[in-house]
């Protein structure tokens, strides 16, 4: 008799739709993650994080915007959340 089990499927490299556009705008001014760690007073680490769409504080946030030359007021061009 032939014995037939269903595996379930893994979904593969599933991509978290960016929450912000930090990235993109960081590669449009032609700055490194370091410099634009070093301009926000963060740490690169914090900069890679965020890129990848992981939550950060609202003061990182703010200390972002002001970095990529933007307003407060102008939030929404950095962080859609």
């Amino acid at each position: 008799a032939l014995i037939c089990i269903k595996i379930p499927e893994i979904p593969q490299g599933r991509m978290m739709a960016p929450k912000n556009s930090v990235k993109k705008l960081r590669e449009q001014k032609m700055i490194s993650k370091a410099e634009l760690a070093r301009l926000a007073g963060v740490s690169a680490v914090t900069i890679d994080r965020i890129e990848r769409g992981e939550d950060c504080r609202m003061e990182t946030k703010r200390k972002l915007i002001i970095a990529l030359g933007f307003s407060l007021s102008e939030k929404n061009s950095v962080f859609s959340d």
